[in-house]
């Protein structure tokens, strides 16, 4: 009984499933990190629009 296609199929999704963890902690670690105190130098620069403001 060859389970290769069970495998391969598992492998897949969980690959998929990292990739779209990666992505979706890049993007709200982006997110966190320019709503943040901005480091010494960068006070007066302009927030980026595609960054939503967030209220604390």
């Amino acid at each position: 009984m060859p389970r290769s296609q069970g495998n391969s199929t598992y492998s897949i999704v969980l690959t998929g499933l990292l990739g779209l963890g990666f992505i979706a902690a890049t993007i709200i670690g982006s997110i966190a990190w320019y709503n943040s105190k901005r480091p010494v130098g960068w006070e007066d620069k302009q927030h980026p629009d595609i960054v939503p403001e967030i209220n604390r």
